[in-house]
């Protein structure tokens, strides 16, 4: 856009820093601060001079760019902002080296009008084209890099492997109180298992929602949402991708078939498919569950009773009601934590088709049913502990419930801002984790309490 005398006068009074940018004699850019004034009545930025060593050269074009930025201590930083402006430099003639720019066009960006993270995904076009000719002049392919363990970690989304891990201990502790022992062996291939068909998983949603356009429509991705975007933004190809999730339900299915010969065929080898068979649809054409709003319930089922009762089965030989029943919460909350998290990508899943329960309901219709279920989710709880349809000592899990009431606080508080809604997904995640564990707790401390009645301490014999 045409640079005219109000962007000029604004850049003493609200940048401190500049920096001229340039392209060096390899192709790469060049950045070197320096110290500027501006000449409004003329048009023009005057520029200190600088070591003649990096100094660009004069009646070329340049980009200068001015911002500024705020620290904030143990947080990072904020009113982040920049004013970029491209044109000729020229000597002054100054023997100080001082040059002037006579700008003809700018771009600018100031994050109350856009925040960092959207700013980012809005650039990444640009960045693609800039890698591509960059790739062009050097005669080899250029693109981003990040180390392989980083890499990884992003791409698999490692840290949140606790969907699996919970529904499985929790139904390894539910088998182990009524068979007073432990099938080690059997217990961590099945926790192998289940972690292996997750990181599948969460490779496969990255590829189909690469292929479905969803994750270039959503502009607002956060920690929490909007997948790994490695393949969007060029760090790993979606062969290299394919690979990685087929290796992960290869590994889940070679583990599957040495627990169903040895531990029960037929039951386990039905759930291992029907697990396999949803994580797939989830998001797999034709089929694709998640764009039909059944996302929910598919990862309820999955990492709710198809988890908890495959690894009781595993253990025990047999399905047992209690194993249903204390399925119910874990896969209440963890398809909560996906039902908030589909809030900031609204925009981006509805302009792919993807029709999220959050792309179909209302605001209040999202907050209410959020509300519904966690209710749900703590009465089971309550009921089936004092009924003792699941251990008493599970009831320890009602102390999250001021977690679920800060989601609903947050949620009814940031639903329009994608980035402040951040920390409320991150109590989501953090509620299911929380409570999963409190069950599993409450396990174990019937376990601990069984083993002592019927192995009383010499001391209490």
């Amino acid at each position: 856009m045409a640079v005219d005398s109000e962007t000029l006068d604004r850049l003493d009074l609200e940048y401190e820093h500049a920096v001229v940018v340039t392209v060096d004699a390899e192709g790469y850019p060049l950045g070197v601060a320096t110290g500027y004034r501006t000449d409004t009545s003329r048009g023009v930025v005057v520029l200190d001079g600088v070591s003649a060593d990096v100094a660009p050269a004069p009646d070329h074009e340049v980009n200068v760019i001015f911002s500024h930025v705020r620290p904030q201590p143990g947080m990072g930083y904020d009113e982040r902002r920049y004013v970029s402006l491209w044109g000729t430099l020229r000597s002054t003639g100054d023997p100080s080296g001082g040059m002037e720019l006579t700008p003809e066009r700018s771009q600018s960006w100031n994050e109350k009008e856009i925040p960092f993270f959207e700013y980012s995904e809005v650039s990444v076009p640009q960045a693609r084209g800039y890698l591509v000719d960059l790739s062009e002049r050097q005669g080899r392919t250029v693109k981003p890099q990040l180390s392989r363990g980083w890499l990884f970690l992003r791409a698999t989304r490692l840290p949140f492997v606790t969907a699996a891990a919970i529904p499985v201990l929790l139904g390894i502790a539910v088998a182990s109180l009524h068979l007073h022992h432990t099938v080690w062996w059997a217990a961590i291939l099945t926790l192998i298992g289940a972690i292996c068909v997750h990181l599948g998983l969460n490779i496969a949603n990255d590829i189909f929602d690469t292929l479905s356009g969803a994750d270039a429509a959503n502009r607002t991705p956060t920690q929490f949402s909007g997948g790994s975007r490695v393949i969007h933004y060029g760090l790993l190809s979606m062969r290299q991708m394919v690979t990685l999730s087929a290796l992960f339900y290869g590994i889940a299915i070679v583990i599957g078939f040495v627990l169903a010969f040895t531990r029960g065929f037929w039951p386990i080898f039905g759930l291992g498919v029907a697990g396999v068979a949803i994580s797939i649809a989830y998001t797999a054409p034709p089929f694709r569950l998640v764009h039909r709003g059944l996302g929910e319930i598919c990862v309820a089922l999955g990492f709710g009773p198809i988890m908890v009762l495959g690894a009781s089965y595993v253990q025990e030989q047999r399905f047992t009601f209690e194993a249903f029943y204390v399925s119910l919460p874990v896969a209440i909350l963890i398809a909560l934590v996906l039902y908030v998290n589909e809030i900031p990508d609204r925009a981006g899943d509805a302009a792919a088709g993807k029709r999220t329960l959050p792309v179909r309901l209302s605001k209040d219709g999202v907050i209410n049913l959020y509300a519904a279920f966690i209710a749900v989710n703590y009465l089971l709880i309550a009921v089936g502990g004092i009924a003792d349809i699941i251990v008493r000592p599970t009831l320890i899990a009602l102390i999250t419930i001021p977690m679920a009431l800060k989601v609903y606080r947050g949620m009814r508080q940031s639903y329009e801002d994608p980035y402040a809604l951040m920390p409320t997904m991150g109590v989501g995640v953090n509620l299911h984790v929380a409570t999963g564990l409190l069950l599993f707790v409450g396990y174990v401390i019937a376990i601990v309490a069984s083993h002592l009645m019927t192995n009383p301490p010499f001391f209490l014999r």
